[in-house]
């Protein structure tokens, strides 16, 4: 179990919901509702936010191409929300299931270390809802716009 040191300069940069500590060159440390992934964990996410880009634009294309039903395109709800969340992880350095299930992990991928203190896997939990949420918003009006275009 590994321990962490949070110093009053780490915890206020919560309130402003920055992960960059200027006195620190690798930003590799957890921060309550603000960092919880490090390198090797952002790698992740940046291929998860990319490939979902990708789905997202292979499916506007095909959708435009195929004279189906218009409801076909509010399936473009499922790879948006998935963008804007992976996205969000990999920008914020922030995975939404860690935050849930309160855990953080700046080491070799697969291993991860448990948050202790309830107040950290609070905050943890409401950054992760939000994500969720913004990614949700997303979706709906990505999925909503694309259903009324006029062509």
């Amino acid at each position: 179990m590994k321990t962490i040191a949070l110093n009053p300069q780490i915890l206020s940069m919560t309130e402003f919901g920055s992960n960059i500590n200027p006195n620190d060159e690798t930003n590799n440390h957890y921060i309550p509702g603000v960092c919880n992934i490090g390198k090797d964990e952002m790698k992740r996410r940046k291929i998860a936010a990319l490939s979902s880009l990708a789905v997202t634009i292979i499916l506007i294309v095909v959708l435009l191409l195929l004279p189906e039903n218009r409801l076909w395109r509010l399936t473009l709800f499922v790879p948006v929300t998935s963008f804007a969340v992976s996205f969000q992880q990999w920008y914020f350095r922030f995975c939404v299931a860690f935050g849930i299930k309160g855990i953080f992990n700046f080491g070799n991928l697969g291993k991860s270390d448990t948050i202790q203190q309830a107040e950290f896997r609070k905050k943890d939990r409401a950054k992760a809802w939000q994500m969720i949420n913004t990614g949700i918003v997303a979706g709906i009006i990505a999925a909503t716009v694309f259903y009324y275009l006029p062509f």
